[in-house]
């Protein structure tokens, strides 16, 4: 059974930092790319990071240079460092499973953020 558990949510002042981290199980880790999306109350979810089996990653355009999205395959773990944090960086954040340029096959539950101002 496949699962990616995603925690380091919480509660973080403006301009704070949170590591967020996803662990992920019964599925071959290092095959798969993996995003990090996130949903803000009464939004539309959103892709926030991306990186692909190979290392590479990407940005959505709102947290470039502040977040860092990498990933240990040792651990089948990706993280998310996000840094300089805003109110509006404020939601419940996913981690997601896929291959190559397919829609994800997995989802974790998610981890929420909330960014005071």
């Amino acid at each position: 059974q496949v699962q990616l558990a995603e925690s380091g949510g919480g509660l973080v002042q403006a301009g704070g930092s949170l590591r967020l981290s996803c662990a992920a199980s019964g599925l071959p880790f290092g095959a798969y790319s993996m995003n990090w999306y996130r949903q803000a109350p009464g939004k539309e979810r959103e892709l926030v990071a991306g990186i692909t089996r190979g290392g590479s990653t990407n940005y959505a355009d709102p947290v470039k240079g502040r977040f860092t999205i990498s990933r240990d395959n040792d651990k089948n773990t990706v993280y998310l460092q996000m840094d300089s944090l805003k109110p509006e960086d404020t939601a419940d954040y996913y981690c997601a499973a896929h291959l190559g340029a397919a829609p994800p096959v997995f989802w974790g539950k998610g981890t929420l953020v909330t960014v005071s101002s």
